[in-house]
């Protein structure tokens, strides 16, 4: 059994989430935790549990022992033992995740002050990904408040540690996101600010990581009249005088090289509730493998949006990496984004090609002479590009290596067909049980005990919509899984349901309808309409009362552009996602004008 406080406070059973009903049992229990292994004074639990505490809190605490000795009946090395002042919580050290975290980073340290860097790393990545969240989440008792406050700072510090160690080992590019985002979380963290200000500047960003400094020196003054500390201080006049203490860090001479220095690697990170997809994950195995080693390889990943492409492409990436540690590099080719146009093959070689050390100034302006230099620089490594959210075949040719044992995975929504020499990986739904698993690591304890099969498969087994779905609910506290169900069984249910502030289901499938042509949109809206799951030609020449090559050259449209399946030759289906979202986009102006005419 393990209890977990570094996040919501939980209880799992062989990694199944135990029930824990109410707040006042998780408080009991937050408490308990925070003093395992020590007595808890009756009087101590009350106190914390209310501020104005009723006759009956005594009675009230006597009947919450009782239900978490229920619930945590049958576990093993666990016991909740009653003592003359109050309870006692026996649990094992290790079975508490904040135990585990404070041990890892004490073990990192001693690792670190011995030289093994490499192992320091793995243990501070360990402990940090333990959080879930804020220690203690939504517990609010005076104690843990202050003991939260105090992991809280633990975990911070060894976020640092960790960011430093890897900017020692070589990462820049790709610590610039996840810095970015921590120091705008916590901008008065001197270390965080230094770390992103290095990771700019080691990156060929100069002004970037001055601007940094600037942004810093002006929120301390502005907030708490103070001027940056003399380490960061330090940092800034260094990057202004391109210090050699600033520049990429070697082994010192006689010290053993506890780190490899490696190429700077741009990939995002990888999910960590990334579920499921081993049969993918094996073909990618065997048909890089295959390929032979030397020559660029090239896979292309395609499948509706919001199928998972771009999850599986960086998992595996984040596998092959030791593989090509020549440079890992990643860009989103934005074919398929709401708010911008997609990046021309000029601007994408631009990202990479500065990516890889290339001065801005020095960069051609035109096509062939940007592809011929990427070529160059490729050429004999050993390197590994994502190139994700492509449009078409034309966007990515001239990113493709022209030799070395390279590796490049493309994700699109479209059928790739002019990619020479490239494998295809159509990517579908998940398997049901694999959604099952998604939909339970997302929603958490609020699964406990339901069957999710009607759920997911309402879902389609779509990655997306099984992650919105089950946010819904796991921030629902007052919902189960029925309350889902229920909300997702019309189209018109599941359309409103498979949205939250940040994401639209239907949204980012319709950025696919927006790519086809008016008469295909018309098609496929018409198709989309009728009560039958699969047409055949004649079918859906009545719907429409177009010709046989016109229906069927429609039907190859949609199939390239992966919004419906093929079931058997000559035969098209809409996926039943795809259907809902056909019903929300309107014809084309000049269509639906038609139609009234027509009418008329």
């Amino acid at each position: 059994m393990d209890f977990l406080v570094l996040g919501p406070v939980e209880v799992r059973e062989s990694g199944v989430p135990v029930r824990l009903r109410g707040m006042r049992r998780r408080r009991l229990l937050a408490l308990l935790l925070l003093n395992a292994r020590y007595a808890v004074s009756m009087d101590a639990l009350v106190d914390e549990l209310w501020q104005d505490p009723p006759a009956s809190a005594r009675h009230q605490v006597h009947n919450a022992i009782r239900d978490l000795r229920a619930a945590l009946a049958g576990s093993e090395g666990a016991g909740l033992i009653t003592v003359d002042i109050g309870y006692r919580l026996d649990v094992p050290a290790d079975a508490v995740d904040a135990h585990r975290f404070t041990d890892w980073v004490r073990a990192a340290r001693t690792a670190r002050r011995e030289g093994r860097d490499v192992e320091a790393m793995r243990l501070l990545q360990a402990a940090v990904d333990l959080w879930r969240g804020d220690a203690f989440a939504g517990i609010d008792c005076p104690a843990v408040t202050a003991a939260a406050a105090g992991l809280d700072e633990q975990r911070l510090t060894a976020v640092e540690e960790l960011m430093e160690l890897r900017l020692a080992a070589g990462e820049t590019g790709s610590l610039v996101a996840e810095l970015s985002a921590l120091t705008a979380r916590h901008p008065l963290r001197d270390a965080l600010r230094g770390s992103l200000m290095l990771a700019l500047y080691r990156g060929g960003r100069q002004a970037d990581a001055l601007a940094v400094y600037d942004e810093g020196r002006r929120l301390l003054a502005d907030e708490l009249g103070l001027e940056p500390g003399p380490r960061l201080r330090r940092l800034q006049t260094e990057i202004l005088a391109d210090a050699p203490r600033v520049q990429r860090r070697r082994p010192a001479p006689g010290r053993p090289a506890t780190v490899r220095p490696v190429q700077d690697n741009y990939l995002p990170r990888d999910l960590p509730d990334f579920t499921g997809r081993a049969t993918e994950l094996a073909l990618l195995d065997r048909a890089v493998a295959g390929q032979g080693a030397g020559s660029p390889r090239t896979v292309v990943i395609d499948g509706m949006g919001g199928i998972g492409k771009t999850a599986l492409a960086v998992h595996f990436a984040h596998r092959r990496t030791t593989d090509h540690p020549d440079g890992q590099f990643y860009v989103d080719l934005h074919g398929f984004s709401p708010a911008r146009a997609p990046l021309t093959p000029e601007e994408a070689l631009g990202v990479l090609l500065r990516s890889d050390g290339a001065a801005p100034d020095a960069l051609p302006a035109g096509l062939a002479e940007r592809s011929a230099i990427w070529r160059s620089r490729l050429a004999g490594r050993r390197a590994l590009l994502v190139l994700d959210n492509a449009a078409d075949a034309a966007q990515v040719a001239p990113l493709l290596p022209g030799t070395g044992d390279t590796l490049a995975l493309i994700t699109t929504r479209r059928k790739l067909t002019a990619t020479d020499g490239a494998l295809s990986l159509p990517l579908g739904a998940l398997a049901p049980a694999e959604a099952e698993t998604l939909f339970r690591r997302i929603a958490g304890d609020a699964c406990t005990g339901s069957s999710l099969e009607r759920t997911v498969a309402l879902c389609g087994h779509h990655p997306l919509a099984l992650r919105i779905a089950a946010t819904r609910l796991r921030d629902r506290p007052s919902w189960t899984v029925p309350d889902v169900t229920a909300r997702l069984r019309t189209s018109a249910g599941r359309t409103a349901f498979l949205r939250t502030a940040d994401r639209d289901l239907m949204s980012v499938l319709a950025l696919s309808y927006g790519q086809l042509s008016d008469e295909a949109q018309e098609f496929t809206r018409t198709l989309a309409l009728l009560p039958a799951a699969v047409h055949d030609i004649a079918q859906a020449c009545a719907a429409t009362g177009l010709a046989p090559s016109a229906v069927e050259c429609l039907f190859d449209t949609l199939l390239d552009h992966n919004l419906a399946d093929e079931p058997s030759p000559a035969h098209l289906a809409i996926p039943p996602l795809l259907r809902d979202c056909a019903h929300t986009f309107t014809l084309p102006a000049r269509d639906a004008a038609r139609r009234l005419t027509a009418v008329a």
